[in-house]
């Protein structure tokens, strides 16, 4: 990883010298996320599941104060703002950092593996517990809480639910590509706004957006649906979720860059 950081130090300027630059720097960032301790590893993925949860918060707000969709989707935004600038982690910003430095001979498949399910479990977690306080710190949210579950639930498992899930993998991804493409925080900010709001707005299907708002309708007591229809939502948006990111971004992305993928391989002897 040091060498990396070195050549981002001082590169001789070149047409795709940005692109590399954005290469390396992904790498860099992978290599940290796959090494991270255990504990630390959980606080991440339970911090990224309460920033999420935050947004959840104002999305029902809004959605309740004036019954539009887009309006509150804006307001969601304001937890992948928190989840920039309190650096939790969400599972699905994992799609491309990691997978990235995997590519590149940073980290093996079991690290992927562990990265995944840990984060995963820890925002489920840490969504459910934001999930259930709100639903009794506002009870008269409760009715929006369920109408909007349901919403998630009842896309069932089909085509159309699995290609919303394949476009949010996809937005989610893109939103990790825009943010360290750049060293500003400006532009850091507003596309965790702008992409809060295009997957909450839009009403994609994301596995950890979408189990919150679930999770609101469930702690709320009169969901139409039971846990076991929502262990269903996310095993299908989860699957969506992976195609849109890795399959529709990463791998693309990676291809544009096969020479220093070859390079960085051959330096740490994976051929």
């Amino acid at each position: 990883m040091g060498d990396i950081r070195h050549r981002l130090a001082g590169r001789p300027g070149r047409p795709d010298q940005e692109i590399e630059e954005a290469f390396d720097r992904v790498v860099a960032e992978g290599d940290t996320r796959l090494a991270r301790p255990w504990l630390s590893l959980v606080a991440t993925g339970l911090l990224g599941g309460i920033d999420v949860g935050t947004g959840v918060l104002a999305y029902l707000l809004v959605e309740h104060a004036t019954g539009q969709p887009l309006l509150a989707g804006a307001a969601f935004g304001i937890g992948f703002v928190a989840l920039l600038l309190a650096r939790g982690e969400l599972f699905t910003e994992n799609f491309l950092v990691p997978v990235t430095a995997i590519a590149a001979g940073h980290g093996t498949p079991p690290a992927l593996a562990r990265l995944w399910g840990v984060t995963l479990a820890g925002n489920l977690l840490g969504g459910w517990l934001v999930a259930w306080l709100i639903t009794r710190a506002y009870p008269e949210l409760g009715a929006t809480a369920v109408a909007t579950g349901a919403y998630y639930a009842d896309l069932g498992i089909n085509a159309r639910s699995f290609v919303l899930a394949v476009l949010a993998g996809m937005v989610i991804t893109l939103m990790t590509r825009t943010q360290l493409a750049s060293d500003s925080l400006g532009i850091r900010l507003v596309a965790a706004l702008l992409f809060g709001a295009l997957l909450a707005g839009g009403r994609l299907f994301h596995s950890v957006l979408d189990s919150i708002l679930m999770f609101a309708a469930l702690t709320a007591g009169s969901a139409p649906f039971g846990y076991l229809d929502w262990l269903g939502a996310l095993a299908w948006s989860v699957l969506g979720n992976v195609v849109g990111g890795v399959g529709l971004v990463a791998f693309l992305r990676l291809a544009r860059v096969p020479h220093r993928v070859a390079d960085e391989r051959r330096r740490h002897g994976r051929g």
